[in-house]
């Protein structure tokens, strides 16, 4: 039966349209089994060792397709997973166990896997730590095969697919595979979620808050998205798909267009020169920085390493992050937000209470102050890679003056620890707060007198100043940057530091967006810091610019009252620049 085409949409977070087919991501997960007793013990190690059978002969398939497809150094990963089956410590206390307890085959398998991951996530090397992920990956594919539950795993995917999904987690994104995974889209999430924002880094196009239009997309139907405008085609027709082909077509010209921007330096027609930097959550984003065109390492969300480990990263693993860091950038500027954990970023390992409203509540700075060997170990391991590159420390979610000494004396703590160890460390660090909570913004001359710099998150900012929950799609409309309470704020924090001869950056979307170059540059803003994608379009516009006329529109633009009103300003001087350059 021919299926019929459908379109659904959802907010577009991450551009580029991609052809290909989905694959539905349902995972099993072995979460809080109930230890059950076993009728017939006998019939449960039978039917143990069947799961096991199917179990390595899913792994042998999955091995020989990786092998052809992707090499022999992907296959490794499975063929460790299978030689855990075959290991007389993995699988025989599992039978073990429902001889002596009289318990089902699901309980042995949970009670088993989580005792053994457990002990490799204890071990101080870090290559052993890393195999409680597999041991648990094998322990979900045995427990999906007992138990009849159908779901899949990300390793499971061995062709070029578009990820759907309910939702993805932050940790899920950071595992995806961008040569495989070519874009994903989910049922729930929305624009500034770190979901989003991973996306964006990692350049995979991405759709979220789909809703529950998503029950229509099955496993392997063919999909078109488009992450710039949301839309979602399912079962695309032959017309439908060629169309898309010449929307790809373009999209690689407009980029081989950018590609050239990269090499350039953001300096205006008259002359003015701007920092032009990157956000990056993983070490791994950082190796191709320079060639594509950043100054410097604007923001490292540095949570993404934790939300990578199955415990919490020791010093030295932190260490070596964030030196591979420092040394990635050749001497560049590299700014290191301290953990930012909370909201809709979650540590496991840390066993943080459930809260009726986490954005406001235990995280960020707040949690790390509270649990200061977690932000000690941190400051060390920051200081320690500064010695290879040249770091700055941010803290993120300072409201008050009270929070930034706290942490300051911290970091004066880790310092001094380390000098009296003999350990060589970065010297003359400049410490920042980020400022995202509007009491930060309108305090911004009393912090001036004692931080470095500001960096300004957009992101939260706008949250916290429209009362808008960014995650929510219902009220998405109302969340705004060019909101003029926003701007003025801005406007504040970038007056402060030049009064005191401090710099102000942003990190949030707003530095990102082509759009908001010609405003940003008008009220003054010294550092911009966005996802790599976004760096040459931006370029591209700032080069095009004079400063003396985007100061005249700033001051225009700080007179409007509404959102509505910027936009349109800020798209009628954008058409003049086009007219007026041909």
């Amino acid at each position: 039966m021919v299926k019929t085409e459908r379109e659904l949409t959802g907010l577009g977070v991450s551009p580029g349209v991609r052809i290909g087919k989905a694959f539905v991501y349902n995972p099993v997960r072995m979460n809080g089994v109930e230890k059950k007793t076993a009728d017939n013990p006998s019939q449960e190690i039978e039917r143990l060792r069947q799961a096991k059978a199917k179990c390595q002969e899913e792994l042998q398939a999955l091995i020989a397709h990786t092998q052809n497809t992707l090499g022999e150094e992907k296959a490794v990963i499975l063929k460790g997973q299978i030689s855990f089956l075959q290991d007389p410590t993995f699988y025989p206390p599992m039978e073990k166990r429902i001889e002596k307890e009289q318990c089902t085959a699901e309980s042995a398998v949970y009670e088993v896997v989580n005792q053994i991951a457990g002990l490799f996530e204890k071990m101080a090397n870090e290559y052993m730590r890393e195999r409680a992920a597999d041991v648990r990956d094998v322990g979900n594919r045995l427990y999906a095969l007992l138990s009849g539950a159908e779901g899949n795993q990300l390793s499971d995917i061995q062709e070029q697919v578009i990820l759907v999904a309910d939702d993805l987690t932050p940790s899920d994104t950071v595992q995806l595979n961008k040569n495989l995974v070519l874009g994903f889209v989910t049922k729930i999430g929305g624009k500034t979620s770190h979901t989003a924002i991973l996306a964006n880094s990692l350049g995979i196009a991405a759709i979220l808050g789909l809703g529950d239009g998503i029950e229509h997309i099955g496993h392997g139907d063919p999909l078109i998205i488009d992450g710039s405008t949301g839309q979602c085609l399912v079962n695309p027709t032959p017309e439908t798909k060629e169309a898309y082909e010449g929307r790809i077509e373009r999209e690689e010209a407009e980029r081989t267009l950018l590609a050239a921007y990269a090499r350039r330096e953001a300096v205006t027609l008259d002359g003015f020169r701007i920092e032009l930097a990157a956000n990056i959550g993983t070490v791994e984003e950082a190796s191709s920085l320079l060639s594509q065109g950043a100054e410097a390492v604007g923001l490292y969300r540095t949570e993404f390493l934790f939300m990578e480990q199955s415990r919490m990263p020791d010093e030295e693993t932190q260490y070596r992050a964030y030196k591979a860091v420092a040394e990635a950038m050749q001497g560049r500027p590299v700014v290191i937000r301290t953990l930012d954990i909370g909201g809709d970023k979650e540590l496991p390992y840390l066993d943080l209470p459930k809260e009726m409203n986490p954005f406001l509540g235990y995280r960020a700075i707040r949690l790390c102050l509270d649990r200061k060997e977690l932000l000690l170990t941190q400051l060390r391991a920051i200081l320690r890679a500064g010695v290879h590159g040249t770091v700055k420390i941010m803290f993120p979610m300072i409201s008050g003056l009270q929070e930034w000494r706290h942490a300051k004396s911290v970091y004066e703590e880790a310092r001094e620890q380390l000098i009296s160890e003999g350990t060589p460390i970065a010297a003359n660090v400049e410490l920042g707060i980020m400022v995202e909570i509007p009491s930060a913004a309108l305090l911004a001359s009393s912090f001036a007198k004692e931080v470095d710099f500001f960096s300004i998150g957009t992101n939260d900012l706008v949250q916290y100043t429209v009362a808008v929950d960014r995650m929510n799609e219902k009220v998405s409309y109302l969340y705004d940057y060019f909101h003029p309470a926003v701007i003025r704020l801005i406007k504040n924090v970038i007056d402060a530091s030049n009064l005191h001869g401090k710099w102000t950056g942003m990190c949030g979307s707003m530095a990102g967006d082509p759009m908001a170059a010609p405003l940003l540059l008008g009220l003054g803003l010294h550092e911009w810091s966005m996802s790599a994608s976004s760096l040459s379009k931006v370029k591209k516009v700032v080069t095009g610019l004079e400063k003396i006329a985007c100061t005249e529109l700033a001051e225009r633009i700080l007179e409007l009252d509404t959102a509505e009103e910027v936009r349109q300003t800020l798209e009628a001087f954008h058409q003049s620049l086009a007219a007026a350059q041909g």
